[in-house]
């Protein structure tokens, strides 16, 4: 799969609560294997896990640094691959830094939401978008972005739905669909 101008962050703050609160939320190891997997299947240049938890970006750091330069590495080279994809940061801040300095151009950033904005747009507008240059999908943690986050975007994808109201897909299956929707006739 060749690569496209798409880059993924999953950030870990700011995003919310049950409750509505804006948090940081914790790491789940699972996020990082599943999500490299599909981004690397789907040709995007580069995954970033932010959070401001030094903590959380040490366990990260151990979870890559097992498959990709330790002994999971020699079990299940495809993994390795993958994970190599990983790079961790403290801030959605950071992460555009990174982007622009790799491509020398400014990103746009995409927030997905599981709520419905009268502002959000389908997945080809992406397409048509990344033939400019760089975009970072953003996906949130825990109940999702932030609002202002949200707001603070270049731009907001519609939402994934299904056949019922049920609308709680976890952020794995939710970056799965939308990089189909989006790499798909790259």
């Amino acid at each position: 799969m060749p690569e496209n101008d798409l880059y993924l962050a999953l950030l870990h703050y700011p995003v919310m609560n049950r409750k509505g609160w804006e948090i940081g939320s914790a790491l789940t190891t699972i996020d990082l294997h599943d999500i490299a997997r599909a981004a690397v299947t789907f040709g995007v240049k580069g995954f970033y896990v932010a959070t401001p938890f030094e903590d959380q970006q040490k366990l990260a750091l151990k979870v890559i640094g097992h498959w990709t330069a330790g002994a999971g590495g020699l079990v299940n080279p495809d993994r390795k691959d993958a994970l190599g994809l990983v790079r961790i940061t403290g801030s959605f801040e950071e992460v555009c830094a990174s982007i622009q300095e790799e491509t020398g151009k400014d990103t746009v950033r995409v927030a997905t939401s599981a709520d419905r904005h009268e502002h959000s747009v389908p997945a080809e507008r992406i397409k048509e978008r990344m033939k400019d240059g760089p975009c970072v999908l953003t996906f949130g943690t825990a109940w999702g972005l932030s609002k202002d986050f949200i707001d603070g975007c270049d731009m907001r994808l519609d939402p994934i739905t299904g056949k019922g109201d049920y609308n709680h897909l976890s952020v794995r299956s939710a970056v799965s669909i939308y990089l189909d929707r989006i790499c798909n006739g790259l």
